[in-house]
């Protein structure tokens, strides 16, 4: 028995921590939240109030002038910035995103020309790897890139981007060797102003409406020589290497919208009265409450599992991450359903936050791959043994 177990507990700046983003989120972020979903418009203020304080980018390591925050501390800032407002929740989640990949297999010149200004809050980073025809099989990718003397020339198109319009750096997957397939993929660093880089329109979505989702057009887009992460055909290995670290901040991202659904509901059934006493007296309503509260428990502790576990950089992460992330979002739905639930028809009016958390919670199902992709990675894992 390992004997310090009677210590599974977060450390005491793991919990400063969440109280210095919890509060910054209540005053600078929640404010904003319903007005940023209503308008559609990136979350400036948050954005700010996030550069200011240190929180948009906690992931980037001391040598690149960041804080080299350890990846539990990170999903706690992902999740408590989520608990008010998933849009905003993106800043933080997508630089770690957008930026893995440069950390994981980066040059050392790479690493220094980008990371600090992530971590100065000057730019954000944005992943770009799905495309139309190639989502859940990302391999399938067109996106083309050909090394044509001291530069690489990319053309093609991605979509779905997190951030596409307002990231300055854009990590790119695209296909240098077409006979190799997934072992043709190559991994590149794109700046905003790089001849040829186009930013397509917006989506209009059903969710985190906040955070623009663009697509990027690569038109005889030309970048530098040594914007390649890492080496010719690595570029695939990268990307699932990444997701391996990152998937357990969307977990994060799910756990901070599903608890701001059930602090809301909990706030709600207490003064609604019905039959002459408070519904939060009848016990099917506490039976619900007990569920949903368990739920975000449990999958509150699987996310930090799984991030401590990417952060010793343990082998076969793909299990732990695709756990995290799948059981978080599919419990993200089913709290913010019920809380719509528990506010009755008020739930279903936008003067009340819980429809919007609702709407916010299904994309975590989806993005960074669908839970049942998630399902296929943790099957392959279990049988392989």
């Amino acid at each position: 028995m390992n004997p310090n177990f009677g210590t599974y507990q977060l450390a005491e700046e793991h919990d400063a921590l969440r109280e210095a983003v919890r509060d910054l989120a209540e005053k600078e972020i929640a404010p904003h939240a319903a007005e940023v979903d209503e308008q559609e418009r990136f979350p400036r203020e948050a954005r700010d109030a996030l550069v200011k304080s240190g929180f948009a980018a906690v992931h980037i390591p001391e040598e690149y002038d960041g804080q080299g925050a350890d990846s539990v501390a990170t999903c706690i800032v992902i999740e408590e910035v989520a608990r008010v407002c998933g849009s905003s929740s993106l800043i933080p989640a997508v630089n770690k995103l957008g930026t893995m990949p440069i950390l994981l297999s980066g040059s050392e010149d790479l690493k220094k020309k980008v990371l600090p200004s992530i971590a100065s809050g000057e730019a954000m980073a944005s992943y770009a790897l799905s495309e139309r025809e190639a989502g859940s099989d990302a391999a399938a990718m067109k996106t083309r890139a050909r090394l044509d003397g001291d530069h690489w020339v990319l053309n093609g198109s991605k979509c779905w981007i997190t951030n596409g319009g307002e990231s300055k750096w854009y990590t790119v997957m695209a296909v240098t060797d077409q006979e190799k397939r997934a072992n043709g993929i190559s991994a590149f660093v794109v700046h905003a102003d790089d001849p040829g880089f186009v930013v397509g329109p917006k989506e209009k979505k059903l969710g985190i409406k906040g955070s623009p989702t663009a697509e990027l057009y690569f038109e005889d887009c030309t970048i530098p020589a040594d914007r390649i992460i890492g080496e010719p055909g690595t570029g695939f290995k990268t990307a699932l290497r990444t997701l391996d670290h990152t998937r357990p901040t969307i977990g994060a991202q799910a756990v901070g919208i599903a608890q701001g659904a059930l602090d809301a509901a909990l706030a709600y059934v207490k003064e609604r009265k019905q039959f002459g006493k408070a519904i939060a007296d009848f016990q099917g309503v506490q039976f619900m409450l007990a569920d949903m509260a368990m739920k975000v428990e449990a999958a509150r502790n699987l996310v930090y599992l799984a991030a401590a576990r990417a952060e010793r950089g343990e082998p076969d992460l793909g299990f732990i991450s695709a756990a995290a992330k799948c059981f978080a979002s599919d419990v993200a739905m089913e709290v913010t359903t019920d809380a719509v639930q528990l506010f009755g028809g008020a739930g279903y009016t936008r003067d009340f936050p819980v429809e919007r958390m609702m709407r916010d919670a299904k994309i975590t199902q989806i993005y960074e791959g669908t839970n049942q992709v998630q399902r296929m990675v943790m099957g392959r894992a279990l049988l392989k043994g």
